[in-house]
């Protein structure tokens, strides 16, 4: 008898969006990318611990760097156009540059930054991710110890 590897997916705690489409947009809405009903926020880029609605947990996904790394270059590709095109026609002085570029850049990145941030993580719970795929499950959000620091130490 040849042994065969287990190839079925586990159940995830969750009900799976239908469509990627559907979990990246709910997510960019701030709304479960499951139910389409709880929160994914709970600040302004704090993930919920789990949805509010329907006990996903929302909270043990890891986007990490790519919703900052999609937010500049969706940015990038959009003004870096225009800032070319306004060098080519009007050629202004560099502090007039730096004075209405470094601003609009940085208004665009933080509006971006936060819808771009919801629909990753509906893309991540669309692809089945738990937060567990490093093998150790996570902990709770409700268990893990507050940080304390001790007088005169930098944490």
């Amino acid at each position: 008898m040849r042994w065969e590897p287990d190839r079925s997916a586990p159940a995830l705690p969750y009900v799976q969006p239908t469509s990627f489409w559907l979990a990246a947009s709910r997510g960019a809405q701030d709304r479960c990318p499951s139910c389409g009903v709880g929160h994914v926020f709970d600040g302004y880029l704090r993930v919920a611990p789990a949805c509010s609605h329907c006990g996903a947990p929302l909270g043990s996904l890891r986007a990490d760097d790519a919703p900052p790394y999609f937010t500049i270059f969706i940015a990038g590709h959009v003004l870096i156009p225009i800032v070319l095109w306004v060098e080519r026609v009007w050629m202004p002085p560099m502090w007039l540059h730096m004075l209405l570029w470094l601003p609009l850049f940085s208004v665009v990145c933080i509006a971006m930054l936060r819808p771009i941030k919801g629909a990753t993580l509906g893309w991540m719970m669309r692809l089945g991710m738990t937060g567990a795929e490093g093998g150790a499950e996570p902990l709770p959000p409700e268990t893990t110890p507050p940080k304390t620091y001790a007088p005169g130490t930098h944490g």
